[in-house]
């Protein structure tokens, strides 16, 4: 593709060098630009692709794209290569990436779900309920992306950068998806991985306290704006109205809004809600009738996550048959995952990580268990601080005993983020105890339960590793707690 073509639609450049050379790949990684490449220059939290613009040059590129203008003293400026200067470098690889794949998300329906906590779920409950309904989905999101049944393979991020995304998009194209369903993280939006998509339907399931740190939201009206960018750009938007934001999000965004909630009035109301230790009913008006709804996942928020997919199921025609039986049968990796083993011990593994999500599934559990309540946490390091002792407080609070572990430390001191969670848990009267490595905690926690009580391991959810120091340890807890029983007497 021309080089002009794949600038189409990004204002204020300044090109030094001939824009109608052809380009065959564009990349923002210097390792893996290629002969005839447009390498885009982004200036990350930790790396600044400005740093590299010498080696793209070497291995092939003969487009350099870059907004930071004094870097240019330290590149050797070949003749046949062409430098474009623009002023936001994610936004215009956002942009030359859409061009570069011809805007294949103009080729299907696409729908964005963003909120704090259900973006995962509320997708596979999507996806699966329009699959149900015999259209062809794909699914982007946290777990793992998908065209149908088959795997693209598991996903490094919520929501892929903008060229790994439209890359995506172009191979759902070419396989005749229908519909594609994606997590929208706040970070995407903020940082324009999204840009020059327009969204069918947006989803906001809730909202609350997390991503506030250096490397994501600077506080909380930073974070709410990020996620409001997603009902600037779709046809509608279906909106949980119980969440404290709800109103705030119908009465700004700039589409037409569908709400959806249990205590407050809206579009999609559910009633006579009954909460189990193995999922959630209720009865909700779908085709001016009230239908007796049954999905196996514990908790009011499983509820919440219900409502938003047949909000979306709805709109794209799916039958109230359809809607139940697919809801009926759903399961969702790593969320309120119970894990079969032969000591018949109740033990469930959730991805909850934030105070919210914690005490979600904390609540949820307390309401139906005869015994006692037994969490095994810990908070992610470089990541927002602030929320670790709010989460030993609700564990503390909720739970009948915590024990205090490592989750993925990162970079950071795993006995340093834990002694954050304790100076919240100690304000409690919660019984609980700090044991850092995160396999002799989950060993712990299944040792002192009986068939009564339940235990669960929160955080981790669906990851199959643990990330220390830039290295991803092979960490899968279901393997772990198979594991641990299959050695116990």
């Amino acid at each position: 593709m021309r080089l002009s073509e794949i600038l189409n639609g990004i204002q204020d450049l300044k090109a030094k060098g001939n824009i109608d050379i052809d380009i065959k790949n564009i990349s923002c990684n210097s390792k893996k630009v290629t002969q005839d490449t447009l390498f885009v220059a982004i200036k990350g939290y930790d790396v600044d692709g400005h740093d590299y613009i010498n080696d793209a040059i070497a291995n092939g590129a003969t487009a350099i794209m870059l907004e930071d203008i004094n870097k240019i003293r330290n590149i050797i400026l070949p003749d046949n290569v062409t430098f474009i200067v623009t002023k936001d470098s994610r936004y215009s690889l956002a942009i030359s990436a859409c061009n570069f794949y011809g805007n294949p998300s103009r080729k299907f329906k696409l729908i964005g779900v963003t909120g704090t906590k259900g973006k995962t779920t509320t997708t596979y409950m999507i996806k699966t309920l329009l699959e149900a309904q015999g259209k062809k989905v794909g699914l982007i999101g946290t777990i793992e992306n998908y065209i149908g049944e088959d795997s693209l393979g598991e996903s490094e991020r919520t929501t892929p950068e903008s060229l790994d995304l439209q890359r995506m998009f172009a191979q759902m194209v070419e396989q005749k998806v229908e519909y594609v369903v994606m997590e929208v993280s706040s970070q995407a939006l903020k940082l324009n991985r999204v840009a020059g998509i327009k969204f069918d339907v947006g989803v906001f399931t809730n909202f609350s306290k997390d991503h506030i740190s250096a490397k994501e939201h600077s506080d909380m009206e930073d974070y709410f704006n990020s996620k409001m960018k997603l009902f600037e750009n779709c046809n509608i938007g279906f909106v949980n109205i119980d969440d404290f934001r709800g109103a705030r999000v119908k009465r700004e965004a700039k589409c037409q809004v569908k709400t959806y909630g249990i205590d407050n009035g809206c579009d999609l109301l559910a009633k006579d809600i009954t909460i189990t230790n193995i999922g959630v009913d209720f009865k909700a008006k779908i085709s001016d009738k009230n239908e007796r709804i049954k999905v196996d996942i514990p908790g009011r928020f499983s509820v919440y996550n219900s409502l938003a997919a047949i909000s979306v199921a709805l709109y794209y025609g799916c039958s109230p048959e359809i809607i139940k039986t697919a809801l009926e049968n759903i399961k969702i990796p790593g969320r309120s995952e119970l894990v079969p083993n032969k000591k018949e011990l109740s033990i469930m593994i959730d991805y909850a990580h934030s105070p919210e999500s914690l005490e979600n599934i904390l609540q949820a559990v307390k309401t139906y268990t005869k015994g006692r309540v037994i969490v095994v946490f810990g908070c992610g390091g470089d990541r927002d601080s602030s929320k670790r002792p709010i989460m030993g407080e609700i564990a503390g609070r909720i739970a009948d005993y915590s024990i205090v572990t490592s989750d993925n430390p990162r970079t950071e001191d795993p006995e340093a983020i834990v002694k954050d969670i304790e100076a919240g848990i100690s304000k409690t009267k919660g019984k609980y105890e700090v044991i850092v490595d995160r396999r002799e905690a989950i060993e712990k926690a299944i040792k002192m339960a009986n068939t009564k009580d339940i235990v669960i391991l929160a955080g981790k959810g669906h990851e199959p590793y643990q990330e220390i120091n830039k290295v991803k340890y092979s960490f899968d807890e279901r393997e772990i707690v198979k594991e641990i029983i299959n050695n116990m007497k």
